[in-house]
């Protein structure tokens, strides 16, 4: 199990550095861009995973993974002033999320804690949690691929460039770790 806890913080600061490179192409009117009002911007997206992460992350072993002073409603009004307070409030979201998670235990996996008064083993709330973030960082690296176009850069194999990248993994030889070492 000391694997399982040691690739969920592995695989959530994988998806966090999708985002962190997405983000960084961006500027703040492109994090404010919407298609359409049915549409949500990068920026509140941000928002909203930013008040799931503090919600579900704070206390976490303690308190219901909703929080009484949460307004999930409010997260998808745009409020943020600046890109600066936006990457404060992602770091400072992520920061609770691997504050709490990096000091479990093996011991703690099967325990039990709430999300609405629902209850999950902690491996069934943080796996819920990785595809939950894993399904949002996915949009804003689709939004940031729409808004910059040809001069987004790749964060992963670029297009027609997967024989090299293939031709480079099997020139080296076999061995057991994991796949975002090498990021």
């Amino acid at each position: 199990m000391d694997s399982y806890l040691n690739s969920c913080v592995k695989q959530f600061k994988y998806y966090k550095s999708l985002g962190d490179k997405a983000l960084s192409q961006l500027e703040f009117e492109d994090l404010c861009y919407t298609p359409s009002e049915h549409v949500n911007s990068i920026s509140i997206i941000v928002k909203h995973i930013n008040g799931n992460m503090l919600s579900r992350w704070t206390n976490f072993l303690e308190e219901d993974g909703e929080k009484q002073w949460r307004n999930r409603d409010d997260e998808f009004v745009q409020s943020y002033k600046t890109k600066q307070e936006l990457l404060t409030n992602w770091e400072n979201s992520w920061n609770t999320l691997f504050n709490s998670i990096e000091v479990l235990t093996n011991d703690d996996l099967n325990s039990t804690v709430y999300i609405r008064n629902q209850g999950h083993t902690i491996i069934e709330a943080i796996n819920r949690q990785l595809c939950h973030y894993a399904y949002h960082i996915g949009q804003i690296v689709y939004m940031a691929k729409q808004i910059k176009g040809a001069s987004f850069k790749s964060l992963s194999i670029p297009k027609g460039e997967s024989e090299n990248f293939n031709a480079e993994k099997f020139s080296k030889a076999k061995s057991r770790r994991h796949f975002t070492d090498d990021l």
